[in-house]
């Protein structure tokens, strides 16, 4: 028999690989977490009187989901999205395999669509060693950024859930943030909080258009914080996506890129397929600076967590070497550079 909530939760998953709509992956979300809390005999007794229904969260087609995996089978729907996953892009195997975890990740303590506890599991599930939760910081008020008391409340559900998932030490979920980096370059978080998380991602979500010298001065500033380990989504650009699309931002590439030699920051390839950030001209000009790297998913839901496939392609076609992609490194070597 297949586990109902294990049909429910990979269901979602498969969604969220193929950025399907976020009201439907939350009903099956929704229905799995719901399940958790109802024992099994009392799931089973609901099915056979068909009043699953009548739970929280449960609708026509999660407990039609159900009623298919209580009879012994596997669902039709999940066979038909499992037929249709297949690899999200050919290529990159080798980097992607390479890759120990994932540093740019998002909850819905900010604008993720699940739990931290969600995304911990599934990393886990992956195979992923650590991945790093970076919800927003404070100004980013259209994502629910994190004020210093919500960030430091987040940093204790880190330990539990750390704590749950696995004793043996063997996976862990890092303490990190994506903070914005403001107008004049300075980072949205106080110095001290920066200091308690394992691993902090600086990006620009604001004043996009902003001419090329003042954005450059931006950017370089941030770099040059010593608090900063990568930079994110460094062009801001959209190429597809409900979003529509954005050009990208304007800025002395060599100039920003040498900064972030200089002063150990790794440039992020953004795996998400609307973002596809940096572009591929301007990786090949953070290669030439000397520049490390992260290849990071940016993950708004669990399923998410796969665009790395995407940033691991462009990565080995374009030549990055595997051991200047951060990510790649054990956690320990990770932390070393990450609070040197």
């Amino acid at each position: 028999m297949t586990d109902p909530v294990a049909a429910l939760r990979r269901i979602a998953f498969l969604l969220e690989r193929r950025l399907a709509d976020s009201y439907r992956i939350k009903a099956y979300r929704g229905a799995a977490a719901t399940l958790l809390t109802v024992d099994a005999d009392e799931v089973r007794a609901r099915a056979e009187a068909g009043t699953l229904r009548q739970l929280p969260g449960v609708g026509a087609k999660t407990a039609g989901i159900v009623e298919e995996c209580l009879a012994g089978g596997v669902p039709g729907y999940l066979t038909e999205l499992e037929a249709t996953a297949g690899p999200l892009v050919a290529g990159g195997e080798e980097y992607r395999a390479a890759l120990r975890g994932d540093l740019h990740t998002h909850s819905d303590w900010s604008d993720g669509g699940s739990p931290l506890e969600e995304m911990a599991m599934t990393a886990l599930e992956l195979g992923h060693a650590y991945v790093v939760l970076t919800d927003h910081s404070p100004r980013l008020r259209v994502a629910n950024g994190l004020s210093v008391e919500r960030l430091t409340r987040q940093l204790a559900v880190v330990d539990a859930v750390n704590a749950h998932l696995d004793g043996a030490g063997e996976f862990r979920m890092l303490k990190g943030i994506e903070v914005d980096i403001l107008e004049d370059g300075t980072l949205d978080q106080t110095d001290a909080m920066l200091a308690r998380l394992d691993l902090r991602v600086a990006s620009v979500h604001s004043k996009l258009r902003m001419d090329a010298a003042p954005m450059t001065r931006r950017m370089v500033a941030a770099v040059r914080h010593p608090r900063t380990n990568v930079l994110g989504h460094c062009t801001g650009r959209l190429v597809k996506g409900g979003r529509g699309t954005r050009p990208q931002s304007e800025f002395d590439a060599a100039a920003v890129f040498t900064a972030c030699a200089e002063h150990d920051v790794a440039v992020e390839i953004n795996s998400r397929p609307e973002r596809c950030d940096p572009p591929d001209d301007l990786v090949g000009v953070a290669l030439e600076a000397g520049c490390l790297f992260s290849i990071d998913s940016d993950a708004h839901a669990p399923g998410q967590l796969d665009f790395l496939a995407y940033g691991a392609e462009r990565a080995q076609r374009l030549g990055v070497p595997p051991d200047r992609i951060v990510n790649t490194w054990p956690v320990e070597r990770l932390l070393g550079w990450a609070n040197r």
